[in-house]
């Protein structure tokens, strides 16, 4: 059984983006994101877009990757005879026929994810802001996006078998 699901890994970090064009729009969390964050209109016009998606765009692959150990219990498994299947115990053909698919819900990556976002995210979002003297705010709206993201992204890659 492959867990290593190019397509959703893809899709995932996609998802990272199109979350952040909603929840950092000006109709949402934009307008309290760049007064918190002291950014203004002339500064975001200064910025280097492509590069700031591309860069983001490959950060969120890695989360996305990270995600899928996160919310694949049978990753631990694989991990467990090497990563080379064809070299394990028959014992592990045997755990896989019984729980190979188990968990692998929308729902219980979305789970995991979200999990990752408040036990991961929001500490060193929220540290790296207490040392920037950051408001509250700007702890939550950032925290609020990860830990959002995370959770649609590890849905998307648990359910997506």
């Amino acid at each position: 059984m492959d867990f290593f699901n190019p397509i959703a890994l893809l899709v995932a970090a996609i998802s990272a983006l199109v979350v952040g064009f909603i929840w950092y729009n000006p109709k949402v969390f934009g307008t309290i994101w760049m007064k918190e964050a002291g950014m203004s209109a002339e500064n975001m016009k200064g910025a280097n877009m492509s590069k700031i998606f591309i860069m983001a765009f490959i950060f969120a692959f890695l989360l996305a990757m990270t995600m899928m150990q996160m919310s694949i219990h049978q990753t631990g498994a694989l991990s467990l005879v090497g990563g080379d299947p064809s070299k394990a115990l028959p014992s592990y053909a045997a755990f896989m026929a019984d729980y190979g698919n188990h968990f692998r819900t929308f729902k219980h990556g979305a789970l995991h994810g979200v999990l990752a976002g408040v036990f991961v995210a929001l500490p060193i979002l929220g540290t790296n802001a207490l040392f920037e003297r950051k408001s509250t705010k700007y702890i939550l709206v950032n925290s609020g996006y990860w830990i959002v993201t995370l959770g649609i992204m590890g849905g998307i890659i648990c359910g997506w078998k």
